[in-house]
Order: C-alpha cells, then sequence, then structure tokens
C-alpha cells in the first residue's frame, strides 16, 4: 500500500502541471511522446537481457502499449475538452474498470470487491465540482477511454507477475513496460503530431521532464509494483485517492474558494472504503465466506 500512497502524491501534481502549462499549448502527442521516452530511458538500465523470455516480452509490452501508449493518448487530449477539476472528476469509474478487469483474468466475479469500487467511486462523485459545460460529454468519453486503458494495464499487470516466479526482479524487466508505449506514440506522433506547438519556454520544457522522468519514469514502475501486493479491491480504491489528492493540489494552488465540506467529505468516503476492504473484506475473502 506504501507504494500506491507515495504514487498518489506524486501524481496528484501531474493534472494540474498539465492543465496550466501544456495543455492547448504544446501539442498533445509531442507531450506524450516525450514523457515515455524519458521514462524509458529511466528504466533502460536496469533491463537485464537474462529475463527475456518470449512471452512475457510481449506480454509486458502489450501491457505498457495499453497502459501507458493508448491512455495517455486519451488523457492529453481531454484536456483540449476539460478543466483539471472536470479530468479529475470523470476519473471515478476506474476502480469498478479494474475490479471487473481483474475478476475477469482470475475467472471469477468477486462481488465483495465491487462493492470496494463501488464505495470508493460514491466518495469521488461526493466531491462536485461546479461549472462542467461545454463539450463536456466528448471529454467524458475521451477520458472513460483513458481510464479503460489505465485499468485494464494495472490489472493485467498484477496478474501476470502472480503468474511469473516471485524471485523476478520486477526493475530488471520493467523497461519493457515502456517500451510498448514508445512503439504505440511514435508512429501517432508522426502520423497526428503538430510541429509548429512544441514547447517554447524553459517552464515548459521542465513540467515535460519532471512528467517523463519522475511521474512516468519512477511513478508507473512504483504504482505497478504497488498494485502487485494489494487486493484488487484496495486496487481499485486507490485510484480513486487520486481524484481527491489532485483536486486538492489544483484547489489550493491554482483556484480560488473550494468546497471544502465536499472535498472533506468525499475524500472520507473513499478512505472508508479502503478501510471496509482491508478490514471486513479480504478477511472473509480469504477464509472463502464473501
Amino acid at each position: 500500500m506504501s507504494y500506491l500512497m507515495s504514487v498518489t502524491l506524486l501524481w496528484a501534481f501531474s493534472f494540474s502541471l498539465i492543465g496550466q502549462f501544456l495543455a492547448g499549448r504544446v501539442d498533445p502527442w509531442f507531450s506524450v511522446w516525450f514523457r515515455v521516452l524519458l521514462a524509458l530511458g529511466v528504466m533502460l538500465p536496469w533491463l537485464r537481457l537474462r529475463y527475456l523470455k518470449p512471452s512475457l516480452t510481449l506480454k509486458l509490452m502489450a501491457i505498457g502499449a495499453c497502459q501507458l501508449g493508448a491512455m495517455y493518448g486519451f488523457y492529453y487530449h481531454a484536456f483540449e475538452y476539460l478543466s483539471v477539476a472536470e479530468v479529475l472528476l470523470f476519473t471515478v469509474l476506474t476502480p469498478v474498470y479494474v475490479t471487473l478487469w481483474y475478476d475477469w483474468l482470475c475467472g471469477r466475479f468477486s462481488p465483495w470487491y465491487l462493492l470496494t469500487a463501488v464505495l470508493a467511486v460514491a466518495g469521488a462523485a461526493v466531491i462536485k465540482y461546479t461549472g462542467v459545460e461545454g463539450e463536456f460529454l466528448m471529454g467524458f468519453l475521451i477520458v472513460q477511454g483513458a481510464n479503460l486503458c489505465f485499468a485494464i494495464g494495472q490489472a493485467s499487470y498484477k496478474w501476470l507477475m502472480a503468474s511469473e516466479p516471485q524471485g523476478l526482479p520486477q526493475h530488471q524487466v520493467f523497461a519493457l513496460f515502456y517500451l510498448g508505449a514508445f512503439l504505440v506514440v511514435t508512429p501517432a506522433l508522426l502520423l497526428f503530431g503538430q510541429f509548429d506547438k512544441l514547447p517554447g519556454t524553459p517552464t515548459q520544457w521542465g513540467v515535460l521532464l519532471w512528467l517523463g522522468a519522475i511521474a512516468s519514469g519512477a511513478g508507473y514502475f512504483l504504482w505497478n509494483k504497488g498494485a502487485t501486493r494489494v487486493d484488487a479491491g484496495a486496487l481499485a480504491a486507490m485510484n480513486n485517492l487520486l481524484v481527491p489528492a489532485g483536486l486538492l493540489v489544483n484547489l489550493l494552488i491554482w483556484e480560488h474558494d473550494p468546497d471544502w465540506t465536499r472535498l472533506l467529505a468525499g475524500g472520507g468516503v473513499i478512505l472508508l472504503s479502503l478501510w471496509f476492504n482491508e478490514a471486513w473484506v479480504k478477511p472473509r475473502v480469504e477464509r472463502g465466506v464473501a
């Protein structure tokens, strides 16, 4: 759980940095490509060829292509239709996707884990941000595409690592995850990129460097490794803790007069879903009584 909590704090700043400094100013496909390139550079020195079995290599690359490559394609374009707060709010369905996809991979349906996810969604929904206007339906659909890719990727990674030998050093194969994403975003940049909208200020380059090397390079490895150490219900709930964390950063730094009552109430419900999962659901599932 500590890995997921740490990355939640790290990623809480990413939404606002993209919305404030990159969205509408820097080509989304270039931002995605540069971020993935930096993340690949961070993990590539750790790659060890002796672990590169064909099946593991292809599966890790496919997961990276989905969770990072395709997800970023949706995610960055959502900021062209929505504000930072709206993007955050529309991620509330991710926990449901995580739980359902992981159950499908395992050939089962765990209703209690789904209840944990629904509680987390309810907590995020409490944090209602006013002023959702304009092309919000298109933005909503784009964010759901990102949510699906992110959920499928992390649940698939958790399932894949459970099927591998326990001694497998994840940091020595994780560069394949970024390589899969890179193979998706590079042709997308060449086909759809707007090369007249490249970063033009030191601030924009600095934001991209931080997002690529830290938020992606370290963040996705730690998040996916953390996903292998918790059950599906806790993983689903942790996805929605990003919502109040990201909103808190956005409201404190760039917005004024936030609705603290809703923010604290929604965050409390999400924390309750984590407690419910750890204290009640997980022990019952392990005993086979749920």
